[in-house]
């Protein structure tokens, strides 16, 4: 009995020490089996799990909007009164469903180019109303107007098309007709060779922004668009094609994702500093006089990429701007937790689980020099008027003038030359 209970405990000894080796083997050898599976689907090639759900997501994106509703368009057209607004939101729809097309792989440079078709549907259960609800918004074509014909001339002009389409600074739209496009009474106007279709997304369906080359990692992970074993000192880089630029984020927390431990990266405040603060961003501040030569914050211009409109970008209400910016309106409320951009990353795959980009298109609006109705006929009575009357006697006494002239000179010259003939005649 003693032998088999030695026997026993030796043989238990004996299987923990190799259960022991195994394991502290199986340490390293795990981590290099791990390390090389997840190289392996990391990079964007046929077979992957990073080259399936990169063509086509394997989840569903959505996309939500929140519109600021103008509350006193009257008062702010006719009184330059501060703007109060509403927010009314969300409305959702999905989007990233299509499939990316024309994929052509390298594999000398180790690149793939692409298109991405771009799609939206509109999701009912996930808004809070209709594509067909209406806003009182700035009116997009009479705002960018002033700011893409400057020439006080040709303001002129326009203004003439404005007052005759009946337009004026506000307008209301349909949420349908404010993301996707409407014909603009203003533009439909003018007789010249312009598009007369606007809308903050116009135009989406059924295009894409062209061809995008992205690496695919097969030569270096830290390059595929997946990059795998996240750091928490790791920059992250991302391009928003919208808004046509690349945005980075860094770390701000450990969470937990539905049982899934997850970086979160968020948006620095830096991303939309001033240039003073942010070199990178002085080719996006190109109006000096509003912005105070550039030290105001918290907003980008984007609109080289918008064919010259007004369109500048912003964290949702003015979130980590210039107070100077925010000044004019009533009814923002700019938190962090509601208005911040991140991303939750899984820091071994590299793979980002969630995404939560939250940005607010703006549109500067500059004065047009139109005058008002009653500043108008107060100009016009107290100046125009009396410039009208002066030009009028001006008029009236040049034309008594040269008519007497004509008569005396005449009658001179006829008594001239009856006398010289009565001096002949004798």
């Amino acid at each position: 009995m003693v032998c088999d209970r030695n026997c026993g405990l030796i043989a238990g000894a004996v299987i923990g020490a190799v259960l022991a080796v195994f394991g502290g083997i199986l340490i390293p050898v795990g981590d290099m089996l791990i390390e090389n599976k997840v190289k392996k689907e990391v990079v964007l090639e046929e077979g992957t799990i990073a080259f399936k759900n990169w063509i086509k997501t394997g989840t569903e994106v959505y996309r939500q909007f929140w519109i600021f509703d103008v509350q006193n368009p009257e008062e702010v057209a006719v009184n330059s009164s501060k703007i109060k607004v509403k927010q009314r939101g969300p409305y959702t729809y999905r989007v990233r469903y299509l499939a990316k097309e024309n994929i052509i792989q390298d594999p000398k440079t180790h690149t793939i180019s692409f298109l991405q078709p771009k799609g939206a549907i509109f999701e009912p259960s996930l808004s809070v109303g209709t594509e067909n609800d209406t806003f009182t918004v700035l009116n997009l074509a009479v705002a960018a107007a002033p700011h893409l014909y400057p020439n006080a001339f040709i303001q002129l002009i326009l203004n003439l098309f404005i007052k005759k389409s009946k337009s004026s600074m506000f307008q209301k739209r349909t949420l349908k007709e404010l993301l996707w496009g409407y014909t603009d009474p203003f533009l439909n106007l003018v007789p010249y060779s312009i598009p007369n279709t606007v809308g903050m997304f116009y135009p989406h369906h059924n295009t894409s922004d062209g061809v995008y080359k992205i690496f695919s990692g097969k030569d270096n992970v830290n390059g595929a668009s997946f990059p795998p074993f996240i750091e928490k000192t790791r920059v992250l880089q991302f391009f928003a094609s919208e808004i046509c630029r690349s945005f980075y984020a860094v770390f701000g927390a450990e969470i937990n994702l539905k049982g899934i431990p997850v970086y979160r990266f968020i948006l620095p405040s830096m991303v939309f500093a001033s240039p003073l603060q942010n070199p990178d961003n002085h080719c996006f501040c190109t109006e000096k006089i509003l912005s105070k030569n550039c030290t105001l914050y918290g907003v980008l211009d984007i609109g080289k990429c918008k064919e010259g409109k007004p369109v500048y970008i912003s964290l949702p209400h003015f979130l980590h701007a210039s107070p100077e910016i925010a000044e004019p309106i009533e009814g923002l409320n700019p938190n962090e937790e509601e208005h911040s951009t991140y991303l939750d990353v899984e820091p071994i795959t590299g793979f980002t689980l969630r995404f939560a980009q939250r940005l607010q298109i703006n549109l500067l609006v500059k004065p047009t020099g139109t005058i008002g109705d009653e500043k108008a006929n107060m100009f016009r009575n107290q100046v125009t008027e009396k410039i009208n009357l002066l030009g009028l006697v001006e008029m009236i006494l040049l034309s008594v003038g040269v008519v007497m002239f004509i008569a005396f000179m005449t009658s001179y010259c006829t008594c001239r030359s009856k006398s010289k003939l009565g001096k002949l005649n004798e």
